[in-house]
């Protein structure tokens, strides 16, 4: 069965401690529970101002360029992803839009490559 990465996209402005978002917490559970075992992995991310992202400039055994931040700015950042296991896209896409993201940002759906094949 292919696997499709699920990509969260929102804005980073959320406390994910606020009482306010406390609903929205509970939607994730629901997900999860509901997905069960189309869900294979995920993870949510912490903060952009945490990533360091990095170049080997020259290729490989060339000089390391590291800068704090995210690769590019934007409005929507990457805050989490699932992994699905699902039939096909349309089955993969069945199952994001009942990612509590779908309706408060944007989930990018793409297939992952098998590198076992």
């Amino acid at each position: 069965m292919p696997t499709y990465a699920a990509l969260l996209y929102y804005t980073e402005d959320y406390d994910w401690s606020s009482p306010e978002l406390a609903d929205w917490m509970k939607e994730y559970t629901v997900f999860g529970v509901e997905a069960g075992d189309i869900v294979t992995g995920g993870a949510a991310l912490q903060p952009t101002t945490t990533a360091t992202t990095i170049h080997v400039q020259g290729g490989k055994g060339g000089d390391l360029i590291a800068s704090d931040g995210p690769y590019a700015e934007a409005k929507e950042i990457l805050g989490g992803f699932y992994l699905l296991d699902a039939a096909d896209l349309d089955e993969a896409i069945s199952w994001a839009q009942r990612i509590p993201t779908a309706w408060h940002g944007r989930v990018e759906v793409r297939p992952c490559v098998n590198m076992d094949a």
